[in-house]
């Protein structure tokens, strides 16, 4: 049962994240909120020891500084920000959570360059009918959490919590 919710949560948080941040330019504030208590709530049922959860949340915290960062300068938006900490703490402070941000940093600049280019042709895609999200074409922002979404989805096979779970199974 830890395992299936440990499989289950962390994606389909981090998909409704990226869907409702491409169709509204919004993230639920409990996404972020239900990303976090899970963690809190499976980490010890996973094998994961206080000092263990203490990383954790020192990794956590080190993403929601550089994050809040972002935020205070107007280059990240504020439920971008939520998430990306958020989901930081399944991934404790070390390689896993590096190759999150790698992943997370890759594919914003690629999603961010073919967002952009939606916008310049905006009147060729409307002409031709495509079903492209209002958001998308006509907001100034860039909805972040599509790619931390596909990040954490790259990234998630390397978090403790998921190779626990994997590692039940057998």
């Amino acid at each position: 049962m830890i395992d299936a919710a440990i499989f289950l949560i962390f994606p389909l948080c981090l998909a409704i994240a990226a869907f409702s941040d491409l169709f509204t330019m919004t993230i639920p504030n409990r996404v972020s909120a239900i990303l976090a208590c899970s963690f809190f709530l499976l980490a010890p049922f996973s094998g994961l020891t206080m000092p263990d959860v203490g990383m954790h949340i020192a990794g956590a915290a080190i993403a929601f500084a550089i994050c809040f960062t972002l935020f205070a300068t107007n280059v990240m938006g504020g439920g971008d920000a939520k998430l990306l900490s958020a989901a930081a703490l399944w991934f404790g402070l070390g390689m896993p959570l590096l190759t999150f941000a790698i992943y997370v940093a890759y594919i914003g600049g690629v999603v961010t360059v073919l967002i952009l280019a939606l916008r310049w042709r905006t009147q060729a895609i409307m002409a031709m009918g495509l079903p492209v999200p209002h958001s998308l074409l006509h907001a100034k922002k860039i909805p972040y959490g599509i790619a931390i979404a596909i990040g954490g989805f790259l990234a998630f096979p390397y978090s403790p919590l998921f190779i626990a779970a994997l590692a039940n199974l057998h």
